[in-house]
């Protein structure tokens, strides 16, 4: 049995957070564990946005299981939930699972650069509700005959495929980043601002919108073969 000790009850309660939130998009949800040292990351892709979320977790102390320091596996969300102890700030690592097809590809590790022209995150929750309240309105005009499923996926592509200001990440990242808990508002007031730490990087094809509460990362264009983490 793996047991990962995380850094205290508040990183237990935010991981279990993010693991609620991914199953309530997919019930059956798997997540991509890699932890080295005192890092964990968590990998999901909520099947709505099209895109990958990662949430970082500070371990109490240094991963390492037997021989073995580093740790690489993927196992089911649920599990995982049910295995995390929140007072104890304890997580158990669940059997792994047979990824989905996402879980073997990842982005890269380094050679992020950063990239202009990311408004502030005022602007950016404004902007998940604008394209939340067109959705509604535009889907409220259609007559009974043309509300079909088609329909409503081709309008919510169309306000989701919008690129955020002038640059190439789509609203869709955004939202999901609102949706999973990732721009939500800091509530310490006795630390710096989350401005400074949201950011937007790329890396070969790429984009990773970075927060104070996880990252969210797309693909520009087909994976290509620069710059991609594949798992074997």
């Amino acid at each position: 049995m793996t047991v990962l000790h995380l850094a205290d009850e508040g990183e237990a309660a935010d991981l279990a957070a993010f693991l609620s939130r991914l199953l309530h998009y997919d019930r059956g949800a798997a997540v991509r564990l890699q932890a080295a040292g005192t890092a964990l990351a968590v990998f999901g892709r909520p099947p709505s946005f099209e895109v990958l979320a990662i949430r970082a977790v500070r371990l109490g102390k240094p991963y390492e299981n037997g021989l073995d320091v580093t740790l690489d596996a993927t196992v089911s969300a649920g599990e995982l939930l049910e295995a995390v102890d929140e007072p104890a700030a304890t997580a158990v690592v669940p059997d792994a699972v047979t990824g989905p097809p996402w879980a073997g590809v990842l982005p890269p590790r380094g050679g992020w650069r950063s990239v202009p022209g990311l408004p502030a995150p005022d602007a950016l929750r404004a902007m998940v509700r604008a394209g939340v309240a067109e959705f509604r309105s535009r889907t409220q005009e259609l007559t009974p005959e043309r509300r079909t499923r088609g329909e409503l996926d081709r309008i919510g592509r169309e306000i989701w495929s919008r690129s955020v200001g002038d640059t190439h990440l789509p609203v869709r990242a955004v939202h999901a980043a609102q949706s999973l808990g990732f721009l939500r508002v800091r509530q310490d007031t006795s630390t710096p601002d989350e401005a400074p730490q949201l950011g937007l990087f790329s890396s070969g094809a790429w984009l990773r919108l970075r927060t104070p509460y996880g990252s969210i990362a797309v693909r520009r264009a087909g994976l290509g073969a620069l710059d991609v983490s594949v798992s074997r």
